[in-house]
C-alpha cells in the first residue's frame, strides 16, 4: 500500500477530505519520527512500540571493491509490533 491509498482509505472511513487525511498522516509520521529524534518510545497499545535503538560502531566491507570499511555508530528507529497486530496478521 502506498501514502496515496492510505490517504484514500482514512478519507473513506473517517469521512473527511483527502487533504485533511493527508495532513493527519502527515503530523502522525512528523511527530514520531520528532520523538525518536528525542530518544524517546512511542506506544500506541495493541500495535506496537516505536523505538530508537543503538547500533555499535563496526567494520565492513565495499561489495565493489573489497576494501575494509568503518562503519560509525549511529541510532536507528525500531519497531516492535503488539499482540492485537500480531493476531490480526496471523
Amino acid at each position: 500500500m502506498t501514502k496515496a491509498e492510505l490517504i484514500n482509505y482514512l478519507a473513506k472511513d473517517c469521512n473527511v477530505s483527502k487533504t485533511l487525511a493527508e495532513k493527519l498522516i502527515n503530523s502522525v509520521t512528523h511527530n514520531i519520527a520528532k520523538c525518536l529524534r528525542k530518544n524517546d518510545k512511542i506506544t500506541l497499545t495493541g500495535f506496537g512500540t516505536f523505538y530508537p535503538s543503538k547500533r555499535k560502531a563496526r567494520t565492513g566491507r565495499n561489495p565493489q571493491t573489497g576494501a575494509v570499511i568503518n562503519i560509525k555508530a549511529r541510532r536507528v528507529p525500531r519497531f516492535k509490533p503488539g499482540k492485537l497486530l500480531k493476531d490480526w496478521v496471523a
